[in-house]
């Protein structure tokens, strides 16, 4: 995701699928603990008024909106955390499982890589630590 954008301007944007598709809007932020750099965001989808999460990383802004390279279906079956409370590791984890992303254990982690970090969650512009 583009890395100059202030995280809070995401929110009450609109958030379109990988086909076009309108999703929601932008509900809430989440920033990583470590980096302080967006890594989620929560789309109000209207689908049974819940808040999809979405990874932003593999996301971009492009003319005003949120574009999510995946499916709305796979979208719509995220696991639904609510929103306005801290991600836990587990639950972060269990996003990046959903979405196909690599997380790679501690164990298998080369001197040239760095650990992932598995602090997630804050909400951007929330003052919890």
């Amino acid at each position: 995701m583009q890395t100059d954008i202030d995280p809070r301007s995401l929110i009450g944007r609109k958030a379109y699928d990988r086909h076009g598709s309108r999703l929601g809007t932008v509900d809430e932020v989440y920033l990583d603990d470590a980096t302080g750099s967006p890594e989620w965001a929560a789309i109000r989808t209207g689908l049974f008024s819940r808040d999809a999460f979405v990874p932003l990383e593999p996301s971009e802004v492009v003319e005003g909106t949120l574009r999510v390279p995946y499916e709305r279906a796979l979208i719509k079956d995220a696991p639904d955390f609510g929103v306005g409370r801290h991600l836990s590791p587990e639950q972060e984890l269990q996003l990046y499982h959903h979405y196909g992303l690599d997380v790679t254990p501690p164990d298998e982690i080369s001197p040239e890589s760095p650990a992932p970090d598995r602090d997630f969650g804050q909400i951007a512009g929330s003052d919890e630590s």
